[in-house]
């Protein structure tokens, strides 16, 4: 019987929690990074594994869920409560989210399509622009 798509993250969060932020398998190549929210109506707190790219200060990620036509569960949620924390090894951060938008959304696709060609061909599979979504770490203090 095949994981449930909750079963598969946790899977891949207690084996990035055991190897400080490395994960194996389809993954082996791909930086990952937990990122933590908040339901949108529900206020649960929840926790994704997200691919990400360094953006000085902070990190880049986006919101493809596969090519499916609907935004995953966690866009919606850092929307809704933009000030929140990720796990980049074995270092917590608090952050605070931010969509892209124009020109910026564009730059910051074609360098993630750059570093990940297999965006653009997910992103040919749906009709929804792929949210970019920036991680700024908050100061401290």
């Amino acid at each position: 019987m095949p994981e449930t798509r909750s079963e598969y993250n946790a899977n891949i969060i207690s084996e990035f929690h055991a190897n400080q932020g490395r994960v194996g398998g389809i993954w082996e190549e791909t930086p990952l990074l937990l990122l933590h929210h908040s339901g949108a109506k529900s206020g649960a707190s929840r926790v994704n594994p997200v691919a990400y790219l360094p953006n000085d200060p902070g990190y880049l990620i986006w919101a493809a869920n596969g090519g499916a036509p609907n935004h995953p569960d966690w866009y919606h949620n850092v929307n809704a409560h933009p000030a929140t924390r990720i796990e980049v090894g074995s270092e917590v951060i608090e952050v605070v989210a931010e969509e892209a938008s124009g020109e910026e959304r564009e730059r910051l696709f074609a360098k993630a399509t750059k570093r990940y060609p297999q965006l653009a061909e997910v992103a040919s599979k749906t009709h929804r622009v792929i949210p970019m979504i920036i991680l700024t770490p908050r100061r401290r203090g």
